[in-house]
């Protein structure tokens, strides 16, 4: 998170920790285990007055950042979910509401709901094995000529807001998605499902309502406790022109800041659990005892805990600058990006583990808060690409470099 915050930064944060606070303690989070949502829709559409789905869309469209930097904004509310291990589809939801935004205001009423509160959203990138690798997407999609009357067809009309539709497809025919897209945030509690799909004509993206015929929903395994993911199947879902999301075959640009942001704000949140465990296991080793001295004293946990403060500030810091590159559109953005992923991925576990071993015994309980933070960094770390994959892809921006020396 920024070391220094504005006035206004300020109260976005110190709302969002307190409200927080109030509704999911760590008790709290701890219950929704047996939770089949993770999360209770008052809870989602009072965050969303707090301005929690807004931050990445224009006052013109009914959102608004706090600083004139939404996505800086938005890590600090990212970083406070991660501090408490709060539930939500913070990023999916987000990265759904910038794309419906830059679409030329073909899906207001879809965007309006959104950033209300009353509806959530999911992004459905990825699929099974091989096609999980990053920026893989497990669903494709053919243009079906022969229809061109799209607005009488099953399936509706996108989301019935705005004219047009997709860019300039008026009177085109039907899309058609196959496929499957796994793991998607939220996918049974969203009202609508962004899908990234591949074709002929290149990266096609199409907003998806909840409850389109041909699209069945099935419930994967993970080790978080409220944050819930899913496998999405389209078995030859028929959508109109109106449902695609910019341009058909032009959304590659648009797929690569969807993984920018959702990068970023995965950062913050990993970041904030990384603050939240080392300042527990701090806390830990000053009241702790061993042959009559606190365990902070031992010179060799200081040298563990210098190193762990090592990879937290590092941790803050690039994820920081991550933010403020995707932000401003820098042409660093990507690699400052997959930079802050791998770092973030490899030493946010590190850090995770040595705070489980410094704590001992107590650290492996479900009872003790520790593991609530842990689960979040682990997941968070294999979500849109693992450190080695984006490790590749900055010794790919450095290759173009030296060609273009």
């Amino acid at each position: 998170m920024l070391f220094e915050l504005s006035p206004d930064q300020e109260v976005l944060r110190e709302a969002t920790a307190r409200f927080l606070a109030d509704r999911v303690p760590a008790e709290t989070v701890r219950s929704l285990r047996s939770s089949a949502s993770g999360f209770e829709p008052d809870y989602w559409q009072a965050g969303a007055e707090l301005g929690w789905t807004s931050l990445l869309v224009s006052e013109e469209q009914g959102g608004g950042s706090i600083s004139g930097s939404g996505l800086v904004d938005l890590t600090l509310v990212a970083h406070e979910f991660g501090l408490r291990a709060a539930p939500g589809p913070l990023t999916s939801t987000n990265v759904v509401a910038a794309a419906l935004a830059s679409s030329g205001g073909a899906h207001t009423a879809a965007l309006a709901d959104i950033l209300s509160g009353a509806a959530v959203a999911s992004w459905c990138l990825g699929g099974p094995p091989p096609l999980d690798q990053l920026g893989s997407t497990g669903v494709s999609y053919r243009l079906d000529a022969g229809s061109r009357d799209a607005g009488s067809r099953d399936g509706g009309g996108g989301d019935g807001g705005g004219s047009g539709g997709g860019a300039g497809h008026e009177g085109a025919g039907d899309l058609v998605l196959s496929g499957v897209a796994r793991p998607v945030e939220a996918a049974a509690q969203a009202g609508h499902l962004l899908v990234t799909a591949r074709g002929e004509q290149g990266l096609t993206q199409l907003l998806v309502p909840a409850g389109t015929a041909g699209v069945s929903i099935e419930p994967l395994r993970t080790v978080e406790l409220s944050r819930r993911f899913f496998a999405v199947r389209f078995d030859e879902v028929r959508l109109p022109a109106s449902a695609v999301v910019g341009a058909v075959g032009e959304a590659a640009e648009l797929v690569e800041r969807q993984l920018q942001l959702a990068i970023v704000i995965h950062n913050a949140e990993a970041v904030g659990a990384m603050q939240a465990a080392f300042d527990m296991t701090v806390q830990w080793a000053f009241e702790r005892y061993s042959f009559g001295r606190p365990l902070a004293s031992y010179q060799a946990l200081k040298h563990r805990f210098a190193d762990m403060k090592t990879w937290l500030e590092a941790s803050h810091g690039i994820n920081d600058a991550a933010a403020a590159a995707v932000d401003a559109g820098s042409p660093e953005a990507a690699e400052l990006v997959s930079a802050a992923k791998s770092y973030i991925g490899d030493y946010g576990t590190e850090l995770l583990q040595e705070c489980v071993q410094l704590h001992g015994g107590i650290g492996v309980t479900y009872e003790h808060d520790l593991h609530l933070y842990l689960r979040r960094v682990t997941v968070n770390r294999a979500l849109y690409g693992t450190p080695a994959e984006h490790r590749l892809r900055v010794a790919g921006v450095v290759e173009q470099l030296k060609e273009r020396a």
